[in-house]
């Protein structure tokens, strides 16, 4: 179980296992938004399971965060299908190869099925005759700064709008 923590702001701030949060409700650092099933029962307590809580304080996040490049991002910001086929992908493929100068960037990285990435190899899509069907570029949003947020709770959906 996890919980969503928002800044006093109500911008999401992290992902964090209930326990944490419900410390941080106990100690009067944070104020529960919403709560999930079943409660959590004590021998002398029973507290509501918190699924979203607010900070009382705000916290100073640095503007420009900027969403670091991994495998699992980019197979994330695709939506786990490749960018020739759109079958299913498991695997990320450099759009210019990295024999050629390709960096790990967003903007050259994209979801890939097995096949793809072993018929394509060391060449650019241009050489095979291949179309991106998705524009790799840099996500952005709340959501994707905030670290475990790729797994949505449903009850979240109000305070964590979907990515761009």
């Amino acid at each position: 179980m996890r919980t969503l923590v928002l800044n006093a702001g109500y911008e999401p701030l992290a992902v964090v296992s209930f326990r944490r949060a419900l410390v941080l409700v106990l100690a009067g650092k944070a104020t529960l938004l919403v709560e999930d099933d079943p409660p959590v029962v004590s021998g002398s307590m029973t507290v509501p399971r918190p699924a979203v809580i607010l900070l009382r304080r705000y916290v100073r996040v640095p503007h420009g965060r900027a969403v670091p490049v991994s495998r699992r991002g980019v197979l994330r910001r695709d939506g786990h299908r490749c960018a020739y086929c759109r079958r299913s992908a498991t695997t990320v493929d450099h759009v210019v190869p990295r024999s050629r100068g390709g960096r790990d960037s967003w903007d050259n990285l994209v979801a890939c099925c097995v096949r793809c990435n072993n018929v394509k190899g060391d060449r650019t899509p241009e050489e095979m005759g291949w179309l991106l069907k998705v524009l790799p570029v840099a996500p952005s949003g709340a959501a994707w700064l905030v670290g475990g947020a790729e797994q949505r709770h449903p009850l979240w959906a109000t305070y964590l709008p979907e990515a761009a």
